[in-house]
């Protein structure tokens, strides 16, 4: 691994940056700080996966209000309840376009992501299985696939290669 130092003068360079080899770090600001390479591209990873959730999130708050009705009969999900999670979908969806915008994504944050998607997996199990609402086949698959979908993304967010 190399490490980098920039912004820093050394006595043998009259002032110019210096490049030491021993660990993997890069250069985050002229002053000298520096950041772990690791680090960097862990954040990169949540940032990505936060993108991800945020978009999938916002197609399936749009289709559960646009076809809210036509997917009623199919899956046996009243309008009723399509129109509040769609709105929802929206809700969530901005919230993680705006936790992923961010320069540095605070952890609590991300713990909120987590939350809120292992949260939303269990609401989703416990409604295709609860009989609260009266599902097609079809629309207890639909319910488990979305489930399976926010656990991923909650394990995606959570897991030590996204840990910053």
């Amino acid at each position: 691994m190399s490490r980098k130092t920039f912004g820093r003068g050394c006595s043998r360079c009259s002032g110019t940056p210096s490049i030491r080899t021993d660990m993997a770090r890069l250069p985050a600001t002229t002053s000298g700080e520096e950041i772990d390479v690791n680090q960097a591209d862990a954040s990169r990873r949540l940032r990505l996966i936060l993108r991800i959730d945020g978009w999938s999130t916002a197609v399936f708050g749009v289709v559960m209000l646009a076809a809210g009705p036509a997917l009623s009969g199919p899956l046996g999900l009243p309008t009723a309840w399509s129109v509040p999670f769609g709105v929802a979908m929206l809700g969530g969806a901005a919230a993680l376009g705006l936790i992923a915008g961010y320069p540095r994504i605070p952890p609590r944050h991300a713990a909120f992501v987590v939350a809120g998607n292992a949260l939303s997996c269990v609401a989703l199990l416990l409604l295709a299985f609860s009989g609260l609402i009266p599902l097609t086949g079809l629309g207890v698959a639909f319910l488990l696939a979305g489930a399976l979908v926010v656990a991923v993304y909650a394990a995606r967010s959570n897991s030590p290669a996204c840990a910053g």
